[in-house]
C-alpha cells in the first residue's frame, strides 16, 4: 500500500471530545477532511450545533453532535452508545477536553483541586474505558488524548500545579492503558502542545510575549498545526505506535 493511503481515514468512526472549539474543533476538521465520520461533543450546546452545521456545510461525511459531561460516567456511557448507534461502530477517539485554573498551590482548595483533576483526568479516562469496550466488541481502534508539555515541565511565570499534575497523570494513564489494550488491537498515544492559541490562551493576551520568547520558534501554536500529529497517531501509519507521546511544542522543551 502507498504510504499516503495510509492515512486516509475513509469509512471510520470518529468521536472528538471537547470537540466544538479550539484544539478539539481543529482535530475534528482534520478527521472529516482525511474521511472519517465525526462525532462532536461538547457540554455547550450552542458550540456544538453551531459546529455540526458548519462541518455539515463543509465536509463530505457524516457529523453527529452529542452534549456530554465528560465528568459523568453514566453520560459518558451513553455518549459511546450514541457514536456506536450513529456510525454502526467507534474506530477513533480523540480527548481534547480540558481545564486549567491559575492558583498558586497554596491557596488551591479541594473543590478546585478536584474540579480540574475530574473534568481532564477522570473525564479522559471514563471516555477511553468506555470506547475501549465498543473497540474491543469490533476489532480495535486508536484513541489520543490530548496532554500537554505542561505533563513534562513547570510552566512559568504561571501557577498551575493542579493542571500540570492533571496532565502528567494523563500521560502516565495513556501508556498504562496502551500496554493492557494492545492485545486487542487498540492503541492509545498521546499528542502535547506548547502553547497554543486557543479561546481559552486568547483571554490572556499579556502573557502570550513571554511565552513566545521562552519558545525557541519564539510563537505560539496555531491549533491546526496540532492536526498532522492527531491524524499520524489515529491513522494505520501509526499501526506500531502505541503508548507514545508527541510533543509539539515549538521546541519549547529543549531549553
Amino acid at each position: 500500500m502507498a504510504i499516503k493511503q495510509l492515512f486516509d481515514l475513509t469509512g471510520k468512526a470518529a468521536l472528538v471530545t471537547g470537540g466544538a472549539r479550539g484544539i478539539g474543533r481543529a482535530c475534528a476538521e482534520g478527521l472529516a477532511e482525511f474521511g472519517a465520520d465525526v462525532a462532536i461533543a461538547d457540554i455547550h450546546e450552542e458550540n456544538v450545533n453551531k459546529t455540526v452545521a458548519e462541518m455539515t456545510e463543509a465536509y463530505a461525511v457524516k457529523v453527529e453532535g452529542i452534549v456530554c459531561d465528560v465528568t459523568d460516567a453514566a453520560a459518558v456511557a451513553a455518549m459511546i452508545e450514541q457514536v456506536a448507534s450513529a456510525f454502526g461502530k467507534l474506530d477513533i477517539l480523540v480527548n481534547s477536553v480540558g481545564i486549567c485554573i491559575w492558583r498558586a498551590a497554596l491557596e488551591v482548595d479541594e473543590e478546585e483541586w478536584h474540579k480540574v483533576m475530574d473534568t481532564n483526568l477522570t473525564g479522559t479516562f471514563l471516555c477511553c474505558r468506555e470506547a475501549a469496550k465498543q473497540m474491543i466488541a469490533t476489532g480495535g481502534g486508536a484513541m489520543v488524548n490530548i496532554a500537554s508539555m505542561s505533563g513534562h515541565i513547570v510552566n512559568t511565570p504561571q501557577a498551575q500545579a493542579s493542571y500540570n499534575t492533571s496532565k502528567a497523570g494523563m500521560i502516565h494513564m495513556t501508556r498504562s492503558m496502551a500496554a493492557e489494550w494492545a492485545e486487542y488491537g487498540i492503541r492509545v498515544n498521546t499528542v502535547s502542545p506548547g502553547y497554543t492559541l486557543t479561546e481559552m490562551t486568547q483571554t490572556v493576551p499579556d502573557y502570550h510575549e513571554g511565552w513566545s520568547e521562552l519558545t525557541p520558534m519564539k510563537r505560539l501554536c496555531e491549533p491546526e498545526e496540532l492536526v498532522g500529529g492527531v491524524i499520524y497517531l489515529v491513522s494505520e501509519a501509526a499501526s506500531f505506535t502505541t503508548g507514545h507521546d508527541l510533543v509539539i511544542d515549538g521546541g519549547y522543551m529543549v531549553w
